[in-house]
C-alpha cells in the first residue's frame, strides 16, 4: 500500500469518525455540548447567515410571506443534517475502500465505482457487484451499513424528540399569548390578569412559566435546531414569551405592591436561561441598559392604574424595575434580533428599522 493509500485511509477514518462525533453530540447527548469538531455547527452557522438576508429581499409590504421563508429555515436544516452526515460519511467509507481497492473484487478503478460500493453498502442495498476479499475491507462495509441504519434509525428519534419539545414550547406560548394580550406583553399580562379577575392565580402561573423556562433552557441547548422554529401565529415567538413573563414578574417584584411569590424564581431561572442562550449562540451585545425610557415606564404604570393595581411609588419603582431589566434585556434583545423575531413591546430591536423591514406592531 502506497503512502497515498495510507492517507486516503486516514483521512477516510478522520471523516467517519468526525460525521460520527457529530451525531452522537447532536442526537444522543441530553445536553449542551461543545461546538468544536461538529460539521452541524459550521452548517446552521453558514445557513443562518444566508437566509435573514434572502429574506430582507421580499418586499416588506408582504411580511407573512417573509415569515413563512423564516419559518422554512429549521425544517429545511433538519434535512440538511440528514444529508451531510450521509453524504460526509459516503465519502469516508468511499476513501477509505479505495485506499484497499486491491482487497476487492472487482477492483475499483476509480474513486467513484468505490464511492457507488460505499453506497450499497451505506444503504444496505447489496448488489454484489463488488465484494470485499480481505477482513479490513469486510469491516468497512459492515461499518458502512452498520453506519447507515444507525444513522436514519437515530435522527428518526430525533425528529419525535424536535416536534415533541416544539409542540410542548407553543402550546405554552399560545396560553401566554391569551393571558397577555396581543401583541404579548409583561403589561399586559398584569393588566389581563386584573381586568379578568385573576390576580389570585398568578403564582400558579409563574410556576407554570418556571416549568416552561427550564424546559426551553433544556431542550434549546440539547437541541439548538428548536430554537429557529417558528410560532405559526402572528405576534408570537418563544424568545417574545420569555420577554413577556420576565417583564410581568419583574413588574410583581418592584413596581405592583404585594409579595413578589413565585416572581422571584421566575426572574431568576429566566435570566439564567437567557444567559445560558446567549453564551451557547455566541452572541454578543453592548449596551447594559434596561431596554426601555422612563416615559414608557411611566405609560405602562398608567396602564396598571387603570386595571385596579396598587402601585409603589414611582421613582423608587423606575429605580429597581430599571436595574432589574438591565440584567435580561440586553440579552433578549440580542436573541431576537439573532432569530429575526418581529419586534414586540420593549423586546427586540425597536430602533428605526429599514425600509425592507417588517414595521413593529402597536404597543397598545
Amino acid at each position: 500500500m502506497t503512502a497515498l493509500h495510507v492517507g486516503m485511509d486516514i483521512v477516510g477514518i478522520a471523516i467517519i469518525l468526525l460525521v460520527l462525533f457529530d451525531v452522537f453530540q447532536s442526537v444522543i447527548v441530553p445536553r449542551a455540548v461543545g461546538r468544536s469538531y461538529r460539521v452541524t455547527y459550521v452548517l446552521w452557522r453558514g445557513a443562518w447567515k444566508i437566509w435573514p438576508e434572502l429574506a430582507l429581499r421580499i418586499h416588506p409590504s408582504d411580511a407573512g410571506k417573509r415569515e413563512d421563508f423564516l419559518a422554512t429555515f429549521a425544517p429545511l436544516l433538519l434535512v440538511m443534517q440528514l444529508v451531510l452526515w450521509s453524504f460526509l460519511l459516503l465519502v469516508g467509507f468511499g476513501l477509505a475502500l479505495f485506499a484497499s481497492a486491491k482487497r476487492i473484487e472487482p477492483h475499483p478503478a476509480t474513486f467513484y465505482q468505490a464511492l457507488y460500493f460505499a453506497g450499497t453498502s451505506f444503504f444496505t442495498i447489496g448488489f454484489g457487484d463488488f465484494v470485499g476479499r480481505s477482513g479490513w475491507t469486510r469491516a468497512l462495509s459492515l461499518a458502512a451499513g452498520a453506519s447507515g441504519f444507525g444513522v436514519v434509525s437515530t435522527v428518526t428519534a430525533f425528529l419525535f424528540a424536535i416536534f415533541g419539545a416544539f409542540q410542548q414550547r407553543e402550546q405554552f406560548v399560545s396560553l401566554t399569548s391569551a393571558r397577555a394580550g396581543t401583541p404579548p406583553n409583561g403589561v399586559g399580562y398584569l393588566v389581563v390578569a386584573a381586568e379578568a379577575g385573576t390576580r389570585e392565580g398568578l403564582d400558579s402561573a409563574m410556576r407554570g412559566a418556571q416549568a416552561w423556562t427550564a424546559l426551553v433552557m433544556e431542550t434549546h441547548l440539547a437541541y439548538p435546531v428548536l430554537a429557529f422554529f417558528r410560532s405559526s401565529h402572528d405576534y408570537q415567538s418563544w424568545v417574545g414569551t420569555l420577554g413577556t413573563l420576565m417583564d410581568a414578574a419583574t413588574l410583581m417584584m418592584t413596581t405592583v405592591r404585594g409579595e413578589p411569590g413565585e416572581a422571584r424564581i421566575m426572574y431568576e431561572i429566566g435570566r439564567h436561561a437567557a444567559t445560558d442562550l446567549i453564551h451557547y449562540f455566541h452572541l454578543t451585545f453592548q449596551s447594559h441598559e434596561p431596554g426601555i425610557t422612563r416615559l414608557e415606564f411611566d405609560v405602562a404604570c398608567e396602564r396598571l392604574e387603570r386595571s385596579g393595581w396598587d402601585l409603589h411609588e414611582r421613582e423608587e419603582a423606575w429605580r429597581r424595575f430599571s436595574t432589574l431589566r438591565a440584567a435580561y434585556a440586553p440579552q433578549l434583545n440580542a436573541l431576537a434580533r439573532f432569530f429575526e423575531i418581529p419586534p414586540l413591546q420593549w423586546i427586540g430591536d425597536r430602533s428605526l428599522l429599514a425600509a425592507h423591514r417588517v414595521p413593529a406592531p402597536s404597543s397598545h
